[in-house]
Formats: C-alpha cells, sequence, structure tokens
C-alpha cells in the first residue's frame, strides 16, 4: 500500500533507539525525509548505521517544551523545509511508587512526558495548519488505560499529554492536520531493561518495535486523513478494559 508521504518531511523524536526507532525505519521505507533525535550520540550513530545513510540524525534532548521546540526547528532547518510529520516521544521516567516517589519529581515527569509534547506541536502545528495538511502521531503508553504498577510518574505525565493530545486534535482537524497518540503495551525495547529482569521479561509477550513503527507510519498517511484524536493501544490484547 503506498500512503502518499514520498518527500514529507518528518521528525521523530527519541528515534535512536527502541520505538522510535521503529516508526523512523517505518516511515523511511515509505519515502518520507526523516529526521531523529536522541541525546547519545554513540546511539544516534548506531541509528544511523541501522537505519541508512538517508536519516538525518540530531543531537538534541527532548526532556522539556524548549528541548522539544529545539529539536523541531533543527529538523525543519536540516530537512530543508517545514515539518509535515511529527512523531512527538520521549524515555520514560524513574520507576516508583506513590510512596517512594518524592513531590519534587513530579515536575521533571510533566516536562520530559507533557511539555516536551507540548513544545513540538506548538512548534510544528501552526505551520501545518497554514499549508493545510499535516501529521502528529505522539508515542505514550496504554498506562493512560490502565496504570501500570511502580511508574506512578509515567502514568501521570503521559495521561495529562493524552488529554493534551485529544484538545488539539478537535481544535486543528479543520485546517487538515491531524492528531493521534499509540499507546504501546510491552515491546522489547531497552526501556523494559530498567524496569524489569530479563526473568521477568520471559515472562511476557513482546511486541516487535519495528511493527509498532509501521502502524504510526499507517497514521501518518494519507488514507489515515480521517483518523483524528484516536487513542490506539497496541499492547498484544493485555488492557483488560471493554472500551
Amino acid at each position: 500500500m503506498d500512503l502518499g508521504i514520498v518527500g514529507r518531511r518528518a521528525a521523530v523524536a527519541a528515534g535512536s533507539s527502541g520505538l522510535g526507532l521503529g516508526a523512523a525505519r517505518a516511515l523511511l521505507a515509505e519515502g518520507a525525509s526523516v529526521a531523529i533525535c536522541g541525546r547519545d550520540e554513540d546511539r544516534l550513530t548506531r541509528a544511523v548505521d541501522a537505519l541508512g545513510a538517508d536519516v538525518v540524525p540530531i543531537v538534541c534532548d527532548v526532556g522539556s517544551a524548549d528541548g522539544g521546540a529545539t529539536f523541531v526547528e533543527l529538523a525543519t532547518q536540516a530537512l530543508g523545509g517545514p515539518i509535515d510529520i511529527l512523531v512527538p516521544n520521549a524515555g520514560g521516567p524513574p520507576p516508583g511508587t506513590f510512596e517512594s516517589t518524592e513531590v519534587d519529581a513530579y515536575s521533571g515527569a510533566l516536562d520530559l512526558n507533557l511539555l516536551s509534547i507540548v513544545g513540538m506541536c506548538k512548534a510544528a502545528v501552526p505551520g501545518m495548519q497554514a499549508r493545510g495538511w499535516g501529521r502528529v502521531v505522539a508515542i505514550t503508553s496504554v498506562s493512560v488505560r490502565q496504570p501500570i504498577p511502580n511508574i506512578i510518574l509515567s502514568n501521570t505525565a503521559r495521561a495529562g499529554a493524552t488529554a493534551f493530545l485529544k484538545t488539539l486534535a478537535l481544535e486543528v482537524a479543520a485546517d487538515g492536520v491531524t492528531v493521534n497518540t499509540v499507546q504501546p503495551g510491552m515491546h522489547d525495547t531497552p526501556r523494559l531493561d530498567g524496569l524489569f529482569t530479563p526473568e521477568q521479561k520471559e515472562q511476557v509477550r513482546m511486541g516487535d518495535p519495528d511493527d509498532f513503527g509501521a502502524i504510526v507510519t499507517f497514521l501518518c498517511g494519507e488514507q489515515a486523513a480521517f483518523v483524528n484524536g484516536l487513542q490506539l493501544h497496541v499492547d498484544g490484547g493485555s488492557y483488560g478494559g471493554l472500551l
């Protein structure tokens, strides 16, 4: 299936590994021009080796609103024009429970998983509106539907991001811009290495980041022009709710 995004300029945040890397790979396969970012230059170099020379690596920390906006600005310069496709994404904050997590830790989590998305959208979406076409597909977590134990910071911040993105979707729909979120469950990514032991991971069914990336990329395509404000959980059936 031709998704109709050949030549579209795409910025994938935190695209040097994990789910962001999977999304970048799928977008490149569809002919998009792709810029990715990461904080670690060595990891970015490995990502370029994995994706090929066509991807544009940018060293940038998207852990705040300013960092998110800076990534969009740098991607715009590197790709030679305004961003058509934005994939907001970031790593998760440290694990913890209500009891073990200090109040001061919440501001950093909100910066990382909520305000960074606001900053990216503020930098990219107005241009999409002006041109009458744009796609925002944010990578969040199934935890906004069903909180995951021991990651109270992530559960809290990503729920706020979901509310922001749904509101944005309603505001920009008439301008030819769609805003959707894809909510992963357990996928085989480096993030899980910091949350689970190898023995625990062996007991859980894991998703493939490349399969996940293909779903993100479909939502960026022309065929998904009428899909807007969606929160799509991709979790292998682990979510237990009916709705």
